[in-house]
């Protein structure tokens, strides 16, 4: 690929396929996801405007499909978007329930961050943008697994700022409150922001000149109040 890439992951659809299709024009997209229909719709879309997707039916939560998917790739960004919340009282969720979420929302950015920071490390330059949540520094009834899978990747990412800054690798985290995908499962997305508005953040992240970095940045929508 001529073109700088971008790692996606959880790009089949949401926040992930949005953020995908926004950095189309900028960068050479390798979209990570379990859906095949879903990735090649996406690099159909991609690839009619004249960009490049190469679309990787993986399951990131398997270590080895990791590490075969992203062996040679040279990212020069990677956005680690994809999670799952499963909302339910402590008593209620299942330790395989507790277990999807903590492999999918934590063990996973371990995975997909290792394959490809050495080469970031190597060019001394390269962002790592990771899509946390509000949640991240606060918590709701029913969301014990899900709010702390987010608080650690708060710690993650903070740790890792701090570790890779001298290389000239910048790491962020962008931090949506409630958006309006089949992630949630709220009946009025009315308020709420849309997948295109944290795409758009995220870009705007990773737009920054060479020796700026945005560390965390917390995204809400502007709700605007009813007239009657």
């Amino acid at each position: 690929m001529d073109a700088p890439v971008a790692v996606v992951t959880g790009a089949s659809r949401g926040i992930g396929r949005a953020t995908a299709l926004r950095l189309a024009p900028q960068f050479a997209i390798v979209a990570l996801a379990r859906n095949g229909d879903e990735l090649a719709s996406l690099a159909e879309e991609i690839e009619s405007a004249g960009r490049i997707c190469r679309p990787c039916v993986v399951d990131i939560t398997d270590p080895a499909a990791v590490s075969d998917a992203l062996d040679g790739i040279d990212a020069q960004v990677l956005v680690n978007n994809a999670g799952v919340g499963i909302n339910k009282p402590f008593l209620d969720l299942t330790r395989s329930e507790w277990m999807r979420m903590v492999d999918l929302n934590l063990n996973a950015l371990y995975d997909v961050t290792r394959a490809v920071l050495p080469a970031m490390i190597a060019r001394r330059s390269g962002h790592i943008v990771f899509v946390g949540s509000i949640t991240g520094r606060t918590a709701y009834a029913g969301g014990a697994c899900y709010s702390a899978t987010k608080h650690a990747v708060m710690g993650l990412s903070e740790s890792l700022m701090l570790e890779l800054r001298e290389y000239g690798v910048k790491v962020s985290v962008v931090n949506p409150g409630s958006v309006a995908t089949h992630f949630s499962e709220r009946r009025d997305p009315s308020w709420m922001l849309a997948p295109e508005d944290v795409a758009e953040a995220i870009v705007r992240v990773v737009d920054t000149p060479a020796d700026v970095l945005v560390h965390r940045m917390e995204v809400r929508t502007l709700t605007v109040p009813k007239r009657h």
